[in-house]
């Protein structure tokens, strides 16, 4: 037994401008989401902290722009050298065409990391703190991401018996688990309770950097398990005996992000 895959088209609408035809798809509007939802909430998360500290909101105002390039420039960057990187050696004017898809999330997290450090370096705040905030509202965004992924039928899972296989149209004639679901419920719904919760312990988050470690860790430890449910990439199958590239980047975000939440747990503050 197995289930069909859902009739929705990966076209939100469409319409005609002076002639031209335009398309906006859910993966489109999945990033606009992901990146309006995420400033909302940093904005309430900002509120939180009592004291006149920066990041402020008006620090979150202006990260926002930051982000977004990290996001966008270092997940393509990310896919290019982590995914396909002979491919585009051999054609590298496709690394720049972005709408043939392609992104990376541990790309667009290094990406993120490095827009982190030049706004605190240039604005003068708090690196950790404003590392806190915008981690927790990462899951949004990758919640949205991974929904929009199932929606176009693409990074299905592995075939599988199980009585909620899904027929995608473009895996062949066998039912594969919906793995973009499992993602979207464990590093999007399920991450962000938790990190949301911890910003309202004031002991977690007067020690500045605790979120973020625990984001690294978890999203590391969850996607590395649910990476066993997941189709690897063609292009580059499994790596060293069943583990894919995926897993091997989990990995160092496991590590470095256990040993963030143990030494600023250690700290005074």
């Amino acid at each position: 037994m197995s289930l069909p895959f859902p009739k929705i088209d990966p076209v939100a609408f469409a319409f005609d401008v002076m002639g031209h035809h335009f398309e906006v798809h859910w993966y489109a509007l999945a990033y606009v989401g992901g990146f309006l939802l995420g400033w909302r909430v940093a904005l309430y998360l900002t509120g939180l902290y009592k004291d006149h500290l920066r990041p402020n909101r008006e620090d979150i105002d202006d990260f926002i722009t930051w982000a977004i390039l990290g996001v966008l420039l270092g997940g393509r960057v990310g896919y290019v050298l982590f995914y396909n990187l002979p491919v585009y050696i051999d054609q590298p004017l496709e690394a720049l065409k972005v709408w043939h898809g392609g992104m990376s999330f541990h790309g667009g997290a290094l990406g993120v990391i490095a827009a982190l450090i030049l706004y605190a370096k240039v604005k003068h705040v708090s690196f950790l703190r404003l590392a806190d905030i915008a981690t927790t509202v990462v899951p949004i965004g990758l919640l949205l991401g991974r929904v929009a992924n199932f929606i176009n039928g693409e990074l299905y899972g592995r075939v599988t018996e199980s009585s909620w296989g899904v027929m995608f149209p473009q895996s062949g004639p066998d039912p594969r688990h919906p793995s973009q679901l499992y993602e979207a419920a464990m590093e999007g719904l399920v991450l962000f309770i938790i990190l949301f919760a911890l910003m309202h312990v004031d002991r977690v988050r007067r020690h500045h950097g605790v979120v973020a470690g625990a984001f690294l860790l978890l999203y590391g430890v969850f996607r590395f398990c649910i990476e066993f449910f997941r189709e690897p990439d063609v292009q580059l199958g499994f790596l060293f005996d069943q583990v894919t590239m995926g897993q091997i980047l989990c990995i160092p975000m496991i590590v470095i992000g256990a040993s963030i939440v143990v030494w600023r747990a250690k700290c005074k503050s």
